[in-house]
């Protein structure tokens, strides 16, 4: 059972960048609420996005509102995470989680699948 984050990189800012976390078993996140975590040098970890089993529920930490979009494609096993006008303080490593329930949940303790990381890189 594995998640594979991908596309992460470098971006100036006001660039983007798209997040994808394909999931290597069909049953593990079609049912199961996603979510993308990050965490800065220094920092702790913290909750970007969330979505649900269906993707028609999602949350977003304030500091992405309006320029980050979560989302799922149930028949490809993947979840996105499209990330819009990109700032400096975006830079982390990027983690996707699968949550042991169906709906979103900002909380780690919900998930218990985790992906290996990607890094992100914003330039200013």
């Amino acid at each position: 059972v594995q998640l594979q984050a991908s596309g992460g990189g470098l971006a100036q800012a006001g660039g983007s960048l798209r997040l994808s976390c394909a999931a290597s078993r069909r049953t593990l996140i079609s049912n199961n609420g996603m979510g993308w975590f990050r965490q800065a040098p220094g920092m702790e970890r913290e909750i970007v996005a969330a979505i649900n089993w269906r993707g028609d529920d999602t949350t977003y930490t304030d500091s992405v509102k309006g320029r980050f979009t979560i989302s799922r494609d149930r028949s490809k096993n993947t979840v996105y995470l499209q990330m819009d006008s990109l700032k400096p303080e975006d830079t982390a490593v990027y983690y996707c989680a699968a949550a042991r329930g169906s709906s979103t949940s900002t909380r780690s303790a919900s998930y218990n699948y985790w992906g290996q990381g990607t890094q992100v890189t914003v330039s200013s």
